[in-house]
Parts: structure tokens; C-alpha cells; sequence
């Protein structure tokens, strides 16, 4: 095991790669994919603003995802990319506090955004002379104001906890990023009063909103089922799919991960299904939402054709 320097007031952040091959393929794996998130998130914002016939509610949220995993892979990847490239693992106390700050807040606003979207298609299926009532602008825009509200408001919490709760003479967080409940574990107080407002936070931004997706998929395949229409049937479970190859790899890990207590957690795999919901999921959900969805693809080349000829 390596040691560390830790007279410093700062945190070591031991990192996801191992000092060996494997470390090195790893990283640049890790990269491709911080690469892929990259290029096709900001892909997404631009194609979406650029095409007048994706300006509906759908591709608003969309939008607003896009953006949110550009800034959730930005927080962690470049930061642990360089700690491997360069050697130095440490982050300052404020630095890792900041950090903590802008992971937790882009992964609430996300996980209650991931509801809105799922609540988009219910009201698009089940009720589609509604949609335009429901669904309209303002509601829209509400329901990422609160979203971004409501994620701030909670992680100032949990942020302002860390940032003045006794640390003991270790400073290892035995993770790749400032996560809270890694952070924890070092602390020289008992924390189980926040422990249970991690559980708490976790069961109301994770736990409930994936109990309303599910519940809200499970009108969505019925009212599918029903449909006369071949092909609206299978526009739908394509749609269906989709949402929820999303929510699996965001949701499961998450709550698996925050909601089980210390005793049963372990470092190793909290850093596996870490690499799920911070990682993975910015890279697929561009990939999903593009390449398996025609009027994407179809905005895509009319905007480069257009960029091509000349008429933007």
C-alpha cells in the first residue's frame, strides 16, 4: 500500500487507477469515455438549440441533462486524470469541500430531473390531449428552477457538515472524489446523526423518485400495450427503453450505495459503483438519447448539411 504525507491540512485522494498496466489502460479508457461525455453532451446542447423541431418540452429537459452530465463528469475525471499523470493525489480542504459541493448538487438536480423526463413521457402517453397543458414552457422551466433549488439548498447542507466536523490524523479518503460518506470515516466525532440524514436525503432525492419513474413506466407499458397502432407501439417502447437503461445505471448503484450502512460498506466496490452514476451514465445518456432516436439523428444531418452549404 502506498503511504502518504499527511501533516498537511490537505486530503489525499489515493485515485481510481492502480501504479501498474491495468492503471494504465484504465486511464486511458477513462479518458475515452470523459471525451465521449464531452463531445457528445455538448454535441447535444448545440443540435438542440440549433433545430427549431426539437424545441419542445422532451428535448428542453434533454437539454438540461446534457448539461448537468457535462458538469458532473467535468467535477470528477480531469481532476483524477491529473493526480494520475502528474503524481500528486492531495486536494485542499476547501478544494475537496468544492468539489463535494458541485457533485452532490448536479447529482440531486439530475436524479429529480430524471423524474420530470419520465413524468414528460407518462403525461405524453397516457395523456396526450393534456400535454400541451401540462407540459407547457412554464412548467418547464419551473421544474428545473426547483430542481436546481432543491439540490443547492440540500448540499449547502451536507457541504457546510464536512467542511467543520474534527478530522483525525488521517487524510486519506479511500475514494476518486470527495464523496461525503467517504469523508466521513475520518472524522474523529460520532456521525451517526448524519449518517441518518444521509439515509434521509437519499431515500427522498433517490429512493422516491425512483419509485414515481417506476410507477409512472409501469402506466406508460400498459397504455402502450393498449395502443391499436403498430408502430406507435413500438415508437413507445423504444422510448420506454431508453428512459430506462438511464435510470438503471444512475438510480440502482446510487441507492446501493448510500443506503447501506458503515458496517457493510467497502471501499473497493463503493469506487466500482461509483464509476456507474458518475462516469458511465454522462457518456450513455447522450449516446442513448441520440443514436437510438430518429428525430435526433434527422436534426443532426439537416444541421450539417446546413453547415455544410453554408446557411447557418
Amino acid at each position: 500500500m502506498e503511504n502518504y504525507n499527511q501533516t498537511s491540512a490537505d486530503f489525499i485522494l489515493p485515485g481510481l487507477f492502480p501504479p501498474s498496466r491495468i492503471g494504465l489502460f484504465l486511464f486511458f479508457l477513462i479518458v475515452f469515455i470523459f471525451l465521449m461525455a464531452l463531445i457528445g453532451n455538448l454535441s447535444m446542447i448545440l443540435l438542440i438549440f440549433l433545430d427549431i423541431h426539437l424545441h419542445t418540452p422532451m428535448y428542453f429537459l434533454l437539454s438540461q441533462l446534457s448539461f448537468i452530465d457535462l458538469n458532473y463528469i467535468s467535477t470528477i475525471v480531469p481532476k483524477m486524470a491529473s493526480d494520475f499523470l502528474y503524481g500528486n493525489k492531495s486536494i485542499s480542504f476547501i478544494g475537496c469541500g468544492i468539489q463535494s459541493f458541485f457533485f452532490t448538487t448536479l447529482a440531486v438536480v439530475e436524479a429529480l430531473l430524471l423524474t420530470s423526463m419520465a413524468y414528460d413521457l407518462y403525461i405524453a402517453i397516457c395523456f396526450p390531449l393534456h400535454y400541451l397543458i401540462c407540459m407547457s414552457k412554464r412548467e418547464c422551466v419551473l421544474m428545473i428552477t426547483g430542481s436546481w433549488i432543491i439540490g443547492s439548498i440540500n448540499t449547502c447542507a451536507h457541504t457546510i457538515y464536512i467542511l467543520y466536523i474534527p478530522y483525525c490524523q488521517s487524510r486519506v479518503i479511500n475514494h476518486f472524489f470527495c464523496d461525503v460518506p467517504a469523508m466521513v470515516t475520518l472524522a474523529c466525532m460520532d456521525t451517526w446523526v448524519y449518517e441518518g440524514t444521509v439515509f434521509f436525503s437519499t431515500t427522498i432525492f433517490l429512493v422516491f423518485p425512483f419509485i414515481g419513474i417506476s410507477c409512472s413506466y409501469g402506466w406508460v407499458l400498459l397504455a402502450v400495450y393498449r395502443m391499436k397502432s403498430g408502430e406507435g407501439r413500438k415508437k413507445a417502447y423504444l422510448t420506454c427503453s431508453t428512459h430506462l437503461t438511464v435510470v438503471t445505471f444512475f438510480y440502482a448503484p446510487s441507492i446501493y450505495t448510500y443506503l447501506r450502512p458503515r458496517s457493510l460498506q467497502s471501499p473497493t466496490e463503493d469506487k466500482v459503483l461509483a464509476v456507474f452514476y458518475t462516469i458511465l451514465t454522462p457518456m450513455l445518456n447522450c449516446m442513448i438519447y441520440s443514436l437510438r432516436n430518429k428525430e435526433v439523428m434527422g436534426a443532426l444531418i439537416q444541421v450539417s448539411q446546413r453547415i455544410c452549404s453554408g446557411k447557418m
